[in-house]
């Protein structure tokens, strides 16, 4: 039997989180939310997602902190980890790919894009 995909959702926007919970869970998907940025590194570290969706902007540190901390990790510096940002410019997104995100979406975004975004990275991911 396969087991369910894990998806951690890490946002502080409660409207977002409620969207993309339902679709994902919709889909088949295991969801977990963390709110701020240190329970986003928590609880990759703890019970370690498949894949983690991760708004840059959070309170306590920021996105880029949370994929740095995933990624100093042997056990989780593979997840595929998808940054929604409100931030256009191109010094962040570049911050990101340096630090290993594996896609961008910017704010306001279409919530079924991001699913199918996420299935297309889980997919990859498992070759």
């Amino acid at each position: 039997m396969n087991k369910r995909p894990k998806v951690l959702i890490a946002e502080d926007e409660e409207t977002i989180v409620e969207s993309l919970s339902f679709l994902m869970e919709k889909e088949g998907y295991e969801v977990s939310v963390a709110t701020d940025g240190q329970t986003a590194i928590k609880m990759i570290a703890h019970d370690i997602p498949d894949m983690v969706l991760l708004d840059v902007m959070m309170p306590g540190c920021d996105g880029f902190e949370v994929v740095r901390a995933a990624r100093a990790d042997p056990r989780t510096k593979r997840i595929p980890i998808m940054m929604l940002t409100a931030k256009t410019r191109e010094v962040d997104r570049r911050k990101g790919l340096e630090l290993g995100v594996d896609d961008f979406v910017t704010k306001p975004f279409s919530t079924r894009d991001v699913v199918a975004r996420v299935k297309a990275l889980l997919e990859r991911s498992e070759c």
